[in-house]
């Protein structure tokens, strides 16, 4: 069992490092979330400023650090992703802000500390990509489903709620403006319904219940207008106030419906009132997106009305504006570039630091692993070796038993008077002496024939004495026997090399005598060396 200990501790590091420790500390993670609070907060200040790509770089750096845990702050997660969405958006890239929104619905899913409010700003985001994307089904559900969990934050009854009621809003225009009437008429009949419920219960600011109510009005007028009911449009439109249409956005809706209705005098002057609002609230500044829904606009209204002088003076003030704006851009495009380049080389400072981090971890932990495996192989290799000690000595017990058994037997023969002896076990009496006197197993080349000669006698009545008095034994098991006692001897006695052992024994090869020493004892010939010592 401490065996396989040891191996699952190997694992677990092998493990740690390949999942690069995926388990950060805690101050770790503090450390985390207080960065991206702090890329989101640039983010936010970019924005108000009007500089969106270094917007949307901090807005995507703040969602980068919490993408791979949202868990860390989920309101901070969804927020960053929800507005690196928009930025992708108002730059044209639909399908990059549909895949944002689209993984951080995943996420989200079925997740209880993820803010449903921010579950409806990330569907109404993607329900608009779609509409872009020519996805008109998939819009269509997806508005429904921006519904459904605005009706789930309200506890899943709709009752009368100002943000219900501009959601509705937002569908309606959303559909009206891709000329889907069928699902605009849907969407506008749910938004009266809920401003009228909002003024039954009095639920939210009077106020601005009454400023819906004729926002309801325009909207009611663009769509009469659109779906060819001029005059219910231009009844709908009188009954609006004048003071009513001075806000923003009530004064596009106005200017929509009066171009729409052809009544173009009406809509250049909405058109100036506009203006003139923008400009004290922008101040000099002029920009592409300035020209683009104030100026030309009111230059197509003064030509379609037949002011042709004015509209020629406005053709000046764009041609001027665009020169403005084309400096304007240039120096704010600098200035960005200068911040994103900034960006750039600290995060390649930090990646750098990061992986220099983490090949130094990974070099320590492959180290550490090294080591235990060394130590492992070491503790293995002790652990083997004593129990391979163990073993020789119970062999080499044994071996002793056994020759002190074969000698008694020996002596038992040589004491025996010679009438009672077989010839065989006379001619085995004089080999077994001959052996022990002369020696001459020691001879690589003594085989039966050298033995017979020896002996004064024929080979033939070798090989039978042998085979009768040693169990069977052949001539050559014979020899080898005492050639490997001999080396045997030698190994508990002197310090001399196995190779020269076994030339002195008779057996010069090395092979053959590891061979026949391992099938005689059970051991190599190192072995029966370390054991004959350990046991003196």
């Amino acid at each position: 069992m401490r065996r396989y200990s040891y191996v699952l501790s190997l694992i677990l590091c092998i493990a740690m490092v390949l999942s690069g420790c995926k388990e950060k500390p805690v101050a770790a993670k503090y450390d985390n979330i207080n960065t991206a609070i702090g890329y989101f907060n640039e983010g936010l200040d970019y924005d108000k400023a009007g500089q969106m790509r270094l917007a949307e770089l901090f807005y995507k750096r703040a969602y980068d650090l919490l993408i791979d845990d949202p868990s860390q702050d989920w309101d901070l997660y969804g927020e960053s992703g929800y507005r690196y969405a928009c930025m992708l958006y108002q730059r044209s890239d639909m399908g990059g802000a549909l895949a944002v929104v689209s993984e951080v619905l995943d996420k989200a899913e079925s997740q209880k500390l993820f803010p449903a409010t921010f579950k409806t700003g990330l569907l109404s985001l993607m329900a608009q990509c779609q509409m872009h994307l020519a996805m008109p089904e998939a819009a269509k559900q997806t508005f429904t489903m921006v519904y459904q969990n605005q009706l789930t934050v309200l506890g899943g009854e709709n009752k009368g709620d100002m943000n219900m009621a501009m959601v509705c809003s937002n569908i309606f225009s959303s559909f009206f403006e891709n000329a889907d009437y069928d699902e605009a008429a849907k969407w506008l009949g749910r938004y009266e319904e809920e401003l009228l419920a909002c003024e039954r219960l009095g639920v939210g600011d009077s106020s601005l219940i009454e400023e819906q109510k004729w926002s309801l009005a325009l909207y009611k007028a663009q769509y009469l207008q659109a779906t060819g009911h001029a005059r219910e449009a231009a009844s709908v439109y009188a009954a609006i106030p004048r003071s009513q249409i001075t806000s923003g956005e009530n004064i596009q809706d106005a200017i929509g419906y009066l171009m729409a209705a052809g009544r173009y005098d009406e809509a250049a002057y909405w058109y100036e009132q506009s203006d003139s609002t923008s400009q004290a609230a922008d101040g000099t500044r002029m920009t592409f997106d300035n020209i683009t829904i104030h100026l030309i606009p009111r230059y197509l209204a003064y030509r379609k009305a037949g002011r042709n002088n004015e509209a020629l003076v406005m053709a000046d003030s764009i041609g001027t504006a665009i020169d403005s704006a084309l400096v304007w851009q240039k120096k704010s495009d600098a200035a960005e570039l200068a911040v994103i380049y900034q960006a750039h080389e600290q995060d390649l400072q930090i990646k750098s630091l990061q992986y220099t981090v983490s090949f130094h971890r990974l070099l320590l932990a492959c180290i550490g692993i090294i080591l235990l495996l060394i130590a492992y192989l070491f503790l293995r290799i002790h652990k083997y070796n004593k129990v391979l000690l163990k073993k020789n000595h119970l062999l080499l017990n044994e071996i002793e038993q056994h020759e002190v058994e074969e000698k008694a037997k020996l002596s038992t023969l040589q004491a025996q008077p010679e009438e009672t002896l077989t010839a065989e076990q006379k001619l085995y009496r004089r080999l077994c002496t001959l052996m022990v006197e002369k020696q001459p197993y020691t001879e690589e080349s003594l085989n039966r024939d050298v033995l017979a000669q020896m002996l004064g006698t024929n080979a033939k009545y070798v090989v039978q004495a042998i085979h009768e008095c040693s169990n069977g034994d052949t001539v050559g098991d014979f020899i080898n026997r005492y050639r490997l006692e001999h080396v045997a001897h030698l190994l508990k006695t002197t310090d001399d090399p196995i190779n020269i052992i076994g030339e002195l024994s008779g057996i010069p090869s090395r092979a053959t005598l590891s061979r026949l020493f391992r099938n005689a004892y059970g051991m190599t010939c190192t072995e029966f060396r370390q054991a004959a010592r350990a046991k003196t």
